[in-house]
């Protein structure tokens, strides 16, 4: 019988860092079963930071489940940096990590921004990849961007994009990632504090179908918040460091081979359905799971059980 709550709660077994770069140190964690199936957790944001449910999609007995804070977040250091902090920095991040715990091959589960760095470190090491799971497609493409961050998702949440456009004068908000660079990237620490904050609790008002209280408390958090809107803007102003507008989708047919499962929320007005279809379409072999009463996030029960079934069956469960 499918799993369809979380597995239970558990302590890693190991903390520690990483010394990647002069300036940067990643913050990492291992916890279940050190000899199991190694999968490797991508969290949000960028800048959201792991937390302890990302534990909890994975069966302790059959996988040793490694989770990780990318540059500039969570527990890595410097906290909110934005030097040294690209997606091919966080790319070469996942292989140091993996050359460092001697694993040869790992899962790679992660979803929204996750989805696009376990994109992106598949397209560049398939060959270390045994699955990808991924949830909330995102891919940076400049139409995604401005659905949520211009126009689009301010007509289903009016209510939150109010407050979001707030700290930004008319004048600039023809261009509201920029306006919020200028502020989020400012001397002005207070302007930089209100900005962030702004940032974070307009994602965090439409995440998912139903609000959540502690969701809320958490995005408009200061350290949260400032480490989440700085970098997660950071990333968007560059178009996520790709190459071109369309990098994961048009060479998503390279993923062939490695056995994948994309879960989507049908309602997900974050990172909106529209991306999963066209990586599914373009992705020989995928499977798409399309959670029907589902948002964008991955507490969200449907997305909980969708995920849960995913890493199961790729751990010889069913």
């Amino acid at each position: 019988m499918a799993r369809t709550s979380f597995y239970s709660p558990l302590e890693p077994y190991l903390r520690a860092r990483l010394r990647v770069s002069a300036l940067h140190e990643i913050y990492y964690e291992c916890s279940g079963n050190p000899q199991g199936k190694p999968v490797v957790v991508c969290h949000g944001g960028p800048g959201g930071g792991s937390t302890p449910s990302m534990r909890r999609y994975f069966d302790p007995e059959l996988y040793h489940i490694i989770l990780f804070d990318q540059r500039g977040c969570g527990r890595s250091m410097p906290h909110a940096e934005l030097r040294e902090n690209s997606t091919w920095d966080l790319v070469a991040d996942m292989e140091q990590l993996r050359q460092k715990l001697g694993i040869v091959r790992w899962q790679v589960f992660g979803g929204s921004w996750g989805s696009t760095l376990a994109l992106a470190y598949a397209l560049t090491h398939p060959t270390r990849v045994s699955e990808l799971v991924l949830r909330g497609i995102f891919t940076l493409r400049k139409q995604e961007l401005l659905w949520f961050y211009q126009e689009g998702a301010n007509w289903i949440y009016p209510e939150a994009w109010e407050d979001f456009t707030a700290p930004i004068p008319e004048a600039e908000r023809g261009d509201l990632m920029e306006a919020y660079r200028v502020r989020l990237q400012g001397d002005n620490e207070a302007e930089r504090l209100a900005a962030a904050k702004a940032w974070s609790v307009w994602e965090g008002s439409t995440v998912s179908l139903f609000p959540s209280p502690e969701r809320m408390e958490s995005f408009s958090s200061d350290r949260f918040a400032l480490a989440f809107a700085r970098i997660e803007n950071h990333y968007f102003v560059n178009g996520g460091f790709f190459e071109q507008d369309d990098w994961i989708i048009a060479n998503a047919k390279k993923l062939e081979g490695i056995p994948g499962t994309i879960v989507q929320g049908r309602y997900d007005v974050v990172t909106p359905m529209k991306t999963a279809w066209e990586l599914h379409k373009a992705w020989p072999g995928s499977i798409l799971n399309i959670i029907r009463d589902a948002g964008h996030a991955a507490s969200e029960p449907g997305i909980v059980s969708a995920l849960i079934e995913a890493t199961d069956r790729y751990a010889g469960k069913r």
